[in-house]
């Protein structure tokens, strides 16, 4: 029978029959998102955890594990030696050093300069880079590192931690002085020229207390007049840019700067000479000779390597703020992406980077160090029972002539060397595998093995050291 009361034309698929009629879509329609699962609470920002579980490299930040993401992150992004070649040298890098402005280009003159190295300079620039990176060495250093893992009390071992973390402030005065020096300077361009002349006066009140070495007037100086000025300014304009935020990082750095100040170093010593289990071996350590041993666990950030490292970082920040072309941003976002990559927690390597300029030609390296390769040693038939084991893995990129993969695997005199190698440099393998042979005698090691091959594709870091995956096997670090 019609239906003689409908208003309008029926519409196909909204009629009485298929109203009432459930249609079943299959949970795996690929234009379906978020399917909810009745066997499940579900998330009340609707994420889904069903990403890739293999990091392939989709794009897709895993939720479900931080270990997971940084892995993906490591495959994804481009190594340090790669980047730097980009910044400096081939035809890439002509076209970024022409995109600098004045300031940035200043601080890449520095850095090749740096870059002219003989073999005493290039021994001299590694050894600093390995001795700027143990902070923490030294008689006493061990001595306090066994205090803490035999236990004792829980108090004994959080004051531990604690001169520990006031020492890490200590020894890194220097960078953070010129963290608030720039980040100051960073405030007063995002103000008003009325806000920003009396916030240049006070910062250069500061940089003349921080030369002189006053370290107590630096900090009253920004207690008692840079923070509540700022605070004015932010309460008065409501400014909540880059002022702001610059004013954020200022706290983070000023809170360090004063945990690292001398007085709290010697005032957490003090406390870590008055328990029984260290007293005696800390009692003929007054606080003279305290500071003195201090400066020379810190006195490598002197050092070539150092000051390398602080002007690349110092022309990173210049091109992160804007001070050049899209490529000259892209080069420098890949290296610091690298930098911190490589040093992040969850890497259990020593990471060192090699760049210079060798007979003309410019020539960018970093180096993987497992110290404790012993699980890995199989692969190049050496047996832990016979020794420790070391695994380095090194690469280098050449100008003209590309990226070179080296793995060395050595126990005592034993040492097998792999090296991968450009199409172009494949024919004169054998050359190559001679010369390495004869360095090794030279320096009276035994070459297991030496192999030439050609690089089908740069080898990656978990290939070489599969102790990295040992975190997915343990904790699983819920974000």
């Amino acid at each position: 029978m019609p239906d003689l009361l409908g208003t309008t034309n029926p519409v196909p698929g909204y009629d009485k029959v298929t109203n009432n009629r459930s249609t079943q879509i299959p949970s795996q329609h690929p234009q379906l998102q978020n399917a909810p699962d009745l066997t499940k609470v579900s998330r009340a920002d609707r994420r889904t955890e069903q990403q890739d579980n293999d990091f392939q490299g989709n794009g897709n930040i895993r939720y479900s594990s931080n270990f997971q993401t940084f892995l993906q992150r490591l495959k994804e992004t481009p190594g340090m030696a790669e980047s730097l070649s980009f910044i400096f040298s081939g035809k890439e890098g002509a076209v970024v050093l022409s995109g600098m402005q004045e300031g940035i280009s200043a601080e890449m003159a520095k850095i090749l300069e740096m870059l002219h190295m003989n073999e005493q300079q290039l021994l001299d620039f590694l050894s600093g880079q390995i001795k700027s990176g143990t902070r923490f060495g030294g008689w006493m250093f061990a001595m306090l590192r066994s205090a803490y893992e035999k236990g004792g009390s829980e108090s004994l071992q959080n004051t531990i931690l604690e001169f520990l973390k006031s020492y890490n402030d200590f020894s890194s005065m220097a960078h953070l002085e010129g963290n608030m020096l720039r980040n100051l300077a960073r405030m007063a361009d995002g103000m008003p020229a009325r806000w920003a002349e009396q916030l240049h006066q006070m910062i250069a009140q500061l940089q003349n207390s921080i030369d002189a070495g006053d370290q107590r007037g630096s900090i009253q100086l920004l207690q008692k007049e840079i923070f509540p000025y700022m605070s004015r300014y932010v309460e008065q304009t409501h400014d909540m840019g880059l002022p702001r935020q610059m004013l954020t990082l200022l706290a983070l750095d000023v809170a360090r700067y004063e945990n690292g100040s001398q007085d709290k170093v010697l005032e957490l010593f003090h406390q870590l000479r008055g328990y029984s289990a260290l007293k005696s071996q800390l009692q003929m350590i007054d606080d003279d000779t305290l500071i003195k041993l201090l400066n020379q666990a810190r006195a490598y950030g002197d050092s070539s390597a150092v000051k390398f490292s602080d002007t690349l970082m110092a022309a990173a920040a210049r091109a992160l703020r804007g001070e050049g072309s899209m490529q000259v941003q892209q080069g420098f976002q890949n290296l610091v992406a690298s930098m911190l990559l490589n040093e992040s927690v969850y890497m259990p390597l020593n990471h060192y980077m090699l760049p210079m300029e060798w007979d003309g030609r410019m020539l960018f390296s970093e180096m993987w160090v497992d110290p404790d390769a012993d699980r890995d040693g199989e692969k190049a038939g050496m047996d832990a029972k016979d020794g420790k084991i070391m695994r380095v893995l090194l690469k280098v990129d050449v100008q003209s002539l590309g990226l070179f993969d080296i793995i060395i695997t050595s126990q005592r005199e034993n040492v097998d060397v792999q090296i991968a190698c450009p199409g172009t440099i494949t024919p004169f393998g054998k050359q190559i595998e001679q010369a390495v042979t004869q360095i090794l005698a030279r320096n009276e090691l035994k070459p297991l093995r030496v192999a030439v091959h050609k690089m089908e594709h740069p080898v990656a870091l978990t290939d070489v050291f599969p102790k990295i995956f040992q975190g997915r096997n343990s904790v699983n670090v819920q974000a």
